[in-house]
């Protein structure tokens, strides 16, 4: 390991040199605990007797060489401190991880797995001039067996793979996979930054898992927390009876989680992160990362009036620089609700290097528009225009995420406006409207059923919802309509192009009527809007200042008000428009919305 690069927060392969690493008929122990007065090895190997480990290099970091030991043994460090406690911690480094309330390491064989993916990593991108539907999952909950418990990372491969394609998602995101102590946290209160969460299997299980979904066309992006860690005092809080990893002082060791941050300006610490990102990315085949709370990481504790974290900042780009430099076509996403400039700009070019940030404004202003009753949209109607005046700015990605499905919030389903019927219609207008929006897509788990039941991590999904009428046509709609986003480039390719986007009309404010044309420059889409309890049943669409040729017709590719999808327009599927003059009168339903392809 580069010791100078270590220090100084450049490297990112630490996790090669620090853990548990097996060799010939044994194994190698190395830990970084620069304050610690004494540290031993104990483990299965060894009874769980004290094994003296040796200060080595610069006297801080320990090492122990110990025969006997192989794949699937448990061990921990007993760490001495300068004030007489003695603490038994797992490996800030460890391959694997006992499953909770048990907290040992566990010895892991990263070289025997074998992965037959090669053609997806040959192939894969950004998907910056691409269709990216991301189908956000917590894979404990998603489905569980008979009996309780959960699924293991290949039965989960096996029964998630078919649904993806039949719904047509082609990215899946799961919330973190690394190990931490309560179910509750979802994997965002993490303990093992290099150990797969044991609740699903082990580290094989989980390559085997990726290898699957890549083998059938499906990216795979993973939860990444670079912020914060759990406060449990065998994992990384004060490792060496000192502050190691977090902030000394509790204005900034705490926050409004109840978690410790990283200490961003400590090279080891940089080293440890960077690393931890570098592993998933190479060991697993991952295909991206989703950056958890990078607003506190921009701003001191997030709060913008305390002034930029510029070491944290400094850290993301250096970080996703080399990410990007060793890794060919992964995602690298932030979940920012700052405006902080930049964040999708190349880091060598002064951004932060994300290719994509969660447009949370997006979000939060359609859930806003949509809750509100529809005599008073009018007031509010830009709130579903303003997006397109800032979307070129950045690359942006639209996220109807976990976080909108909790905690009181409501279902996204159940934060239409009305009653029962006019919930599932306002639900059907707004995802059109969010797949013609430019940007990429995201959508969690149980939204495309019509989920009405808060999501909780202690139940897997409502999956009796198709029985019923709504549910079902519900459940065909989004299939239509995520399969229609995928195979239609206008609706992806120029995502962050100005010339991929032009408004027809918005400003129907007292109609509350949207319209607006995404291109790619070789087909021509025409997205229609009703988002009022009136029915216009003759709307004129003037095409004259958005088309640069003479246009013929308009083929209807979806309309959310049909008859199959749960609504009462009887429109039929394959209906043709002719268009005089870059004119035509179109049908515009109460909680509608509409594609239809130029010709």
């Amino acid at each position: 390991m580069d010791m100078y690069g270590f220090y100084t927060g450049k490297i990112f392969d630490a996790h090669e040199y620090l853990g548990c690493h097996l060799e010939n008929n044994g194994a190698v122990f190395r830990v970084f605990a620069p304050a610690a007065v004494k540290i031993s090895l104990i483990g299965e190997f060894n009874s769980w007797q004290e094994m003296p480990m040796e200060r080595i290099y610069d006297k801080n970091f320990w090492e122990c060489r110990v025969d006997g030991v192989w794949e699937g043994m448990m061990y921990k460090y007993r760490v001495y401190t300068q004030s007489g406690r003695v603490v038994d911690h797992c490996d800030p480094y460890g391959y694997g991880m006992e499953l909770r309330p048990r907290n040992a390491s566990i010895v892991r064989d990263m070289k025997r797995y074998r992965f037959q993916d090669m053609e997806w990593m040959y192939k894969r991108s950004d998907c910056k001039n691409k269709p990216l539907n991301i189908y956000e999952v917590h894979a404990g909950s998603w489905r569980m067996p008979e009996g309780g418990g959960w699924l293991n990372y290949r039965q989960l491969a096996g029964e998630l793979i078919p649904y993806l394609k039949e719904y047509g998602y082609n990215y899946v995101e799961f919330l973190p996979l690394n190990e931490h102590p309560c179910d509750e946290s979802w994997g965002y209160q993490c303990t093992g930054f290099f150990s797969p969460t044991s609740r699903y299997g082990t580290a094989d299980d989980l390559k085997a898992m990726v290898d699957l979904f890549h083998q059938n066309r499906i990216g795979v992006l993973l939860d990444f927390v670079p912020v914060h860690f759990a406060v449990d005092d065998y994992a990384l809080a004060e490792f060496d009876g000192t502050p190691l990893y977090e902030y000394p002082h509790n204005d900034m060791s705490y926050n409004e989680w109840g978690s410790r941050n990283f200490m961003h300006s400590r090279g080891e610490v940089c080293s440890f992160l960077q690393s931890s990102a570098n592993y998933w990315l190479n060991e697993y085949h991952i295909d991206g990362l989703r950056m958890d709370a990078i607003s506190n990481m921009i701003y001191w504790q997030g709060d913008k009036e305390r002034g930029v974290n510029k070491n944290a900042t400094d850290f993301l780009r250096y970080m996703n620089r080399g990410l990007k430099g060793m890794h060919k076509g992964i995602i690298l996403a932030a979940e920012d609700s700052t405006s902080f400039p930049d964040v999708t700009k190349p880091a060598e070019s002064g951004g932060l290097g994300f290719d994509y940030k969660w447009d949370m404004g997006w979000m939060n202003d359609t859930l806003a528009y949509f809750r509100e009753d529809p005599e008073q949209r009018k007031k509010d109607y830009h709130k579903l225009t303003f997006s397109m005046m800032y979307f070129p700015e950045e690359n942006y990605l639209l996220p109807l995420s976990h976080d909108e499905v909790v905690h009181g919030k409501g279902t996204i389903l159940d934060k239409m406006n009305g009653e029962y019927e006019d919930k599932f219609a306002q639900a059907r207008a707004m995802y059109t409207y969010m797949y013609a929006h430019p940007g990429k897509k995201l959508n969690f788990m149980g939204n495309e059923l019509g989920h009405f039941r808060e999501w909780n991590e202690k139940r897997e999904l409502d999956w009796n919802l198709p029985d019923y009428p709504m549910h079902s046509g519900f459940a065909r709609f989004m299939r239509t309509l995520n399969n229609l986003y995928l195979h239609h480039g206008a609706l992806w390719k120029k995502d962050y192009e100005t010339d991929g986007f032009c408004w027809v009309s918005c400003h129907e404010e007292d109609r509350g009527l949207y319209s607006f044309l995404r291109t790619d420059g070789r087909e021509y889409i025409l997205c229609l809007f009703n988002f009022s309890a009136q029915n216009h049943d003759n709307y004129e669409v003037n095409l004259s200042s958005a088309l640069p040729f003479g246009a013929r017709s308009a083929h209807l590719l979806i309309d959310s008000a049909r008859l199959e999808y749960g609504g009462s327009s009887e429109t039929p599927s394959d209906c043709t428009i002719p268009i005089h003059e870059n004119k035509m009168n179109l049908p515009a339903e109460r909680y509608s919305g509409k594609m239809y392809l130029i010709k």
